[in-house]
């Protein structure tokens, strides 16, 4: 948190100097509904003669202004604190779930975050799921056919798709499939068509996943390659415990002995790892995937207001993300006694 404070008040370009830009018309990035407002401030200041020449201020742009609107602008942004008291109490604040409200919307960050949350929700949990569909098959495969013409192709596939960025993955979907060159099969952006809402049930859900295929196949493809290669060497480990020697010499056969001995405790540290495998995608994936296929989630939230300089929304967000990987990270050290009761933390002699 002081770290990101450190580099978001004192980054050039914020919203004193983008409502400056706004108020002489040369703006690059700010939310065009704050025009009107920043327009009353400029109208107030020069209804008491607020244009001045050779005023001086440490915003670029605020040549000629009347130093009371520049003040006005501090106030109203806060900045007119000193830089601890504004840190001190965006952490009372925040410790309250209190984020304020946009610079740039005229609404509640809290309201903007739940919002857009289910988005990038629903993006991570397809993501997660299809990546444990694909990579728990795929590492038991290779396991079992260790050092085989397989496992060395299908590594090499893992090790391609591990290398390229997810966000490359979806420009060339993009070319391939949404119109971009080739084939113009399913749409480039929106999680739903326009008129969704007087769709049938049965026409909301196909047009929900029409939407949705391209965005997470983009995510799935850079994002089983570190999975499948913990499965893999997971049921490498137990496959070479002794009790599946015993196992074998009581006259299993190997699919027994897969399943119904190996299955289990080489799936623990596999499972167990859900929470933190989806809260990883939902951070690393998400934010530049939404903003290629302008999926309204966090992601381009947190991107839209970055370039708009609304701090408010970014900290939430930011705070958001870190909060719930907390939360996930317990959940993931919990699901370890769930998955094997024969982990017992209490047992343990400190």
């Amino acid at each position: 948190m002081v770290i990101n404070f450190i580099v978001i008040q004192f980054a050039p370009g914020g919203p004193v100097e983008q409502v400056l830009a706004e108020m002489r018309g040369n703006a690059v990035g700010a939310t065009a509904a704050f025009s009107g407002q920043a327009g009353d401030i400029q109208g107030g200041g020069q209804s008491s003669g607020a244009l001045q020449s050779g005023t001086t201020s440490t915003y670029r742009g605020a040549q000629g202004l009347d130093p009371a609107i520049i003040a006005d602008l501090e106030k109203q942004f806060g900045f007119d604190k000193p830089v601890h008291e504004r840190f001190f109490s965006m952490l009372w604040d925040y410790a309250r779930f209190d984020f304020g409200s946009s610079y740039f919307r005229d609404e509640t960050v809290i309201n903007l975050v739940l919002d857009k949350m289910p988005v990038s929700i629903s993006l991570g949990l397809w993501t997660t799921l299809f990546v444990y569909i694909i990579s728990i098959p795929l590492g038991i495969r290779k396991a079992v056919k260790d050092g085989s013409t397989f496992d060395v192709w299908s590594s090499g596939a893992i090790v391609i798709g591990y290398a390229i960025p997810g966000f490359l993955f979806a420009i060339l979907l993009i070319v391939l499939f949404a119109g971009g060159r080739y084939f113009d099969i399913f749409p480039l952006r929106g999680l739903v068509s326009p008129g969704w809402e007087d769709m049938s049930r049965f026409e909301q859900i196909r047009d929900y996943l029409w939407h949705i295929t391209l965005p997470v196949a983009a995510m799935v493809i850079s994002g089983f390659a570190s999975l499948t290669m913990l499965t893999k060497n997971s049921f490498l480990d137990q496959i070479s415990m002794q009790y599946v020697q015993t196992a074998r010499a009581k006259g299993l056969n190997e699919r027994q002995v897969l399943y119904g001995h190996v299955f289990r405790n080489a799936m623990l540290i596999v499972i167990a790892g859900f929470p933190s495998a989806f809260i990883s995608i939902l951070f690393t994936g998400s934010i530049l995937i939404e903003v290629i296929f302008s999926l309204d989630g966090l992601g381009l939230l947190g991107w839209e207001a970055t370039i708009n300089r609304d701090y408010p929304v970014v900290f939430a967000t930011l705070y958001f993300f870190t909060l719930l990987g907390l939360i996930l990270q317990l959940i993931g050290d919990l699901m370890y006694h769930l998955i094997d009761p024969r982990i017992d933390f209490d047992s343990r002699n400190f």
